[in-house]
């Protein structure tokens, strides 16, 4: 018999659990048997009066802590990281291959694999320039404003984020430490040995859908595609990602939904 699952996410730069907004209920939706257990990135959530680190192993090795005290070794361990939570996965499956048993990777991209201009495209940068600077509502705005395509859902997204900004928010020292961090990280000749599921968003305006295509004629896997949404797949269609992250269609019990509409903020 089919071990249950344990889904274990993982966001990007920034952002905490809180950010998943909805899509922990479309993922409990869509399996009701399964556990879910957001991590923290440190700097960032419940940890964010803390230092973030340098290195994308140094944050592994911190947030490891708290997956170790979640961890239900009886289910099917499934990771699913976005952005910059997917250079933490990988590191993740290369450091302690034994933790998790398949993973999802969400418009993510890698040193030595994608182009610095496809990591982050060119009218991204200058777009995000004042973001370390700005605060609340303005600030969240302007991070909505690139990462999603989804107008229909911006209010109330925005609304969200900007409590979440107002009430843990990450330094401009833990940003920057972030940024580093990303910027360097290399994946080398890293394969890996579990189950790995590849999403990605063609319309994606910060991320180069090519760094997802490269990563996939790398390690030789098939891509899915979303084929409207931006880079934060899982604010703009929850459903879409919850029913592609590569688990076993037998444990999902939602059904297909119809493609919204989408447009850019």
């Amino acid at each position: 018999m089919a071990k249950e699952t344990h889904f274990y996410l993982v966001r990007g730069l920034i952002r905490e659990k809180g950010h998943w907004g909805p899509f922990i209920q479309q993922l409990q939706a869509s399996y009701p048997r399964a556990k879910i257990s957001a991590l923290d990135l440190p700097g960032a959530g419940e940890h964010y009066k803390g230092r973030s680190p340098l290195t994308i192993g140094a944050m592994v090795d911190e947030m490891r802590q708290d997956f170790l005290k979640a961890q239900d070794p009886s289910r099917h361990s499934h990771l699913i990281a976005i952005s910059l939570g997917g250079m933490i996965a990988v590191e993740w499956l290369r450091r302690y291959p034994g933790d998790f048993q398949s993973a999802t990777l969400i418009n993510t991209s890698f040193g030595g694999v994608s182009p610095v201009f496809h990591r982050l495209k060119p009218r991204a940068f200058f777009f995000l320039l004042k973001v370390p600077f700005l605060k609340g509502r303005r600030k969240e705005a302007r991070i909505l404003q690139l990462v999603s395509n989804n107008a229909g859902v911006f209010q109330e997204t925005l609304a969200q984020w900007e409590v979440i900004q107002r009430e843990r928010p990450v330094s401009l020292g833990n940003t920057l430490r972030q940024l580093l961090a990303a910027a360097t990280f290399r994946i080398g000749n890293f394969l890996p040995s579990l189950p790995v599921t590849l999403l990605a968003a063609t319309r994606d305006r910060m991320v180069s859908i090519e760094c997802s295509r490269a990563i996939a004629r790398r390690w030789r896997l098939p891509l899915r595609e979303h084929p409207s949404g931006g880079h934060d797949l899982t604010v703009d269609d929850p459903q879409w990602v919850a029913q592609n992250i590569g688990v076993s269609s037998a444990e999902c019990e939602v059904q297909t939904p119809e493609r919204p509409e989408y447009e850019s903020v």
